[in-house]
């Protein structure tokens, strides 16, 4: 099969042909439609990742956020046949930890990740193992584009905003950081009735944001980003969201909070931090404010989304800016590291 592999760290990823992936007993195999172009594979080209143990043997196949068409059902499978039309949530679980036990299998134990676990969405085949457990219907009047926008960010800003943060309408919400993930969060945030304000350094990402709910845009390259957010709310926000993982954006985010806010983590850090940034933590104690972690979506938990995508509330299609080849997807995943890749980017042409 036709794949983008990555066959060097911090090396432009190569169209080669692979071997296709062999079925298992408790899997899917499924033809992949569309995979989202998201800034997680940036961080896997350069080797990142690995101090919390994602570490990829090459070479491999990224892509953790796609949907597609069931071609092949294992013998065990219950739930999906062949030509369902599914999409694949990233973080898989197996069933028996406590974590899953109690509806948290995107924390699984002994789970998976598609595209690090085992190969991805950037090749034209992909075994899901343990299908009934890690993959979701998708709805005939959702599209496959819309679909590889749903794995990765656009699930974990629904999680990390809804249930991790406990949004309430109303609130202001500073969401740092403007890509992929922070305009999925701006758009869910605005859907959730929240007053928004979106922080980037690039005029055409605040632009878009300002497209899907942010009722205030602040570029922090030109202004002191807390001080403005203080001014605007009246004291900080009620809930404030690091969707890139610099430990600039991390420690804005934590500084501009209200007393009693909630600051929301998303991004994930690079070689930079490697996982480590400074935070003012007699602030935190006097404002009790709260840090939370949030980290992909339980698979139960789709339906909720899928259901306010069908009724129009969310709009995942529109927050696509670029539809493009596989060989395309290795140009805007290299332009990523320079922050020159605006919206969401998703592979649909093989």
């Amino acid at each position: 099969m036709k794949a983008l592999v990555l066959t060097e760290f911090n090396k432009k990823l190569e169209i080669q042909d692979v071997p296709e992936p062999t079925l298992t007993d408790d899997g899917v195999i499924i033809r992949v439609k569309a995979n989202g172009i998201c800034r997680s594979d940036h961080h896997f080209i350069k080797g990142d990742l690995g101090w919390i143990g994602m570490n990829l043997e090459l070479p491999h196949v990224l892509g953790h956020e796609f949907s597609g068409v069931v071609e092949q059902v294992g013998k065990n499978v219950t739930k999906f046949k062949k030509g369902d039309r599914v999409v694949v949530p990233h973080a898989h679980g197996e069933g028996t930890c406590e974590y899953c036990m109690t509806g948290h299998s995107n924390i699984c134990d002994h789970g998976s990740i598609v595209g690090v676990t085992y190969w991805g969405g950037y090749g034209e085949y992909v075994q899901v193992p343990n299908a009934d457990r890690n993959v979701v219907i998708l709805p005939d009047s959702i599209s496959f584009e819309a679909g590889g926008a749903l794995g990765c960010r656009f699930m974990t800003a629904f999680h990390g905003l809804i249930d991790q943060a406990r949004l309430q309408p109303g609130e202001w919400v500073a969401v740092h950081g403007s890509g992929g993930l922070g305009l999925c969060v701006t758009h869910v945030a605005s859907a959730m009735g929240a007053r928004v304000i979106s922080v980037d350094i690039n005029d055409e990402s605040l632009e878009l944001a300002k497209e899907f709910g942010a009722e205030v845009t602040i570029n922090g390259s030109k202004e002191d980003a807390v001080q403005k957010i203080m001014e605007i709310t009246d004291g900080g926000t009620h809930v404030s969201v690091d969707a890139l993982g610099a430990a600039v954006t991390c420690q804005n985010s934590v500084n501009s909070l209200r007393k009693r806010g909630r600051h929301l983590q998303l991004g994930m850090t690079s070689a930079d931090e490697r996982g480590k940034v400074e935070l003012p933590v007699d602030l935190i104690v006097v404002k009790e404010i709260e840090f939370i972690g949030s980290s992909n979506m339980p698979v139960p938990r789709f339906p909720a989304m899928l259901s306010m995508i069908e009724s129009g509330v969310l709009q995942p299609e529109k927050m696509i800016t670029r539809k493009v080849s596989l060989e395309e997807a290795a140009d805007i995943l290299e332009d990523m590291g320079e922050f020159n890749a605006p919206g969401l980017s998703v592979v649909n042409k093989w």
